[in-house]
């Protein structure tokens, strides 16, 4: 399970073998139950983690109440990139929405490997320009997007996400209410029943 990070970096730029073994030398995995927060908001971000089982959610408080807007699993980074960057607090939390165990990214442990293997810098920046850019893209489509088209998106490209989040997170992540997410699900079904089906009904 280790490894998923090193094939990460992998997909990336080439690792020589012993630059693949700095990486598993320096790791720290941690594994967290379900319901930890490993950010709140009005920290300041100080670690990344990087998934390697289970769930974590991102969410803020909006008129007294939780607002998901996003979920990150197996073989994705979990950071707050603002609050880390520019040294602010954090205007969201990050959750734990299953049992989690993930890779426990800090600047130390970078500069350390930055020390030993200089061309880690150049891998990081690129590994960060992919969380960035990933995270932008994301962001755009959630601003253009209607609450249909978002759960379209959702369950075409992260269809384990609906066995694994409960509706009513899944309802604020998409911007409706749990009610409105069944009518949601209604409505698909209905237009991908046959048209022989929907006269028989």
């Amino acid at each position: 399970m280790n490894h998923k990070l090193v094939d990460y970096f992998r997909h990336i730029a080439h690792l020589s073998d012993e630059e693949a073994q700095a990486i598993l030398d320096s790791m720290v995995v941690k594994t967290f139950p379900k319901g930890t927060h490993l950010l709140m908001a009005g920290q300041v971000c100080t670690e990344a983690y990087f998934v390697l089982k289970g769930c974590v959610r991102q969410y803020s408080i909006v008129d007294g109440e939780e607002r998901s807007h996003g979920f990150f699993t197996e073989g994705e980074w979990v950071l707050s990139v603002h609050s880390m960057m520019n040294q602010t607090p954090a205007d969201h939390f990050l959750v734990c929405a299953e049992d989690t165990t993930v890779v426990v990214g800090t600047e130390q442990r970078e500069q350390d490997l930055y020390r030993r293997f200089p061309r880690f810098e150049s891998i990081s920046r690129m590994a960060m320009q992919k969380v960035l850019a990933e995270q932008q893209e994301r962001f755009a489509a959630y601003l253009t997007d209607g609450p249909e088209q978002r759960y379209l998106k959702l369950s075409k490209t992260r269809p384990d996400i609906f066995q694994r989040i409960p509706q009513y997170q899944l309802a604020s992540y998409i911007g409706v209410k749990p009610e409105s997410l069944s009518r949601i699900r209604k409505r698909i079904a209905t237009r991908g029943k046959p048209a022989t089906s929907r006269r028989k009904a």
